[in-house]
C-alpha cells in the first residue's frame, strides 16, 4: 500500500502527509511523515470520525456515517475520508493544495484499494 499513498503524496502538489488509519485511531500505514507524528494524527482522526459521525445521525434522511471531513486552518488543509469499513485515509496538506484534486484522487485511491483499508472489529467490539 506504501506506494499508492506516495503515488496520492507526489502527484498533488503541497500534500505533506498521507496516513491510513483504523477507526479506533491506530496507524495502519503513512507517507511522508515519521512514525510518531502519524500516530498522533491517527488518534486525532479517531476523535474527528466519531464526531463527524454524532453530527451525521443528526440528518433524519442519511445514514449518518461520516464520508468526509476538511478542515482548513492557518497554514493548511487536513482532510478525513471513509476508506472501506472501519478505515480511514487522511491527509495534511499545505495552503495552496488544489482542494478538488485532493478530494478526486482520495476518492481514486478509496476505490482502488479499498476492500485493503478495511480493518476488523477488535477487543470487546468482537463479541458485541
Amino acid at each position: 500500500m506504501d506506494w499508492m499513498l506516495r503515488d496520492l503524496a507526489e502527484t498533488v502538489p503541497c500534500i505533506r502527509h498521507v496516513i491510513v488509519l483504523s477507526a479506533d485511531g491506530l496507524r495502519l500505514a503513512q507517507h511522508g511523515t515519521d512514525p510518531d507524528t502519524a500516530d498522533r494524527l491517527a488518534a486525532a482522526c479517531a476523535g474527528l470520525q466519531s464526531l463527524a459521525n454524532a453530527v451525521g445521525h443528526e440528518f433524519p434522511h442519511g445514514d449518518g456515517r461520516m464520508r468526509l471531513v476538511v478542515i482548513e486552518v492557518g497554514g493548511g488543509f487536513f482532510y478525513l475520508m471513509a476508506a472501506g469499513s472501519r478505515a480511514y485515509l487522511a491527509v495534511l496538506a499545505d495552503e495552496g493544495v488544489d482542494a478538488g484534486l485532493v478530494g478526486q484522487r482520495m476518492r481514486d485511491l478509496v476505490a482502488r484499494i479499498g476492500e485493503h483499508l478495511t480493518t476488523p472489529v477488535r477487543g470487546s467490539e468482537q463479541t458485541a
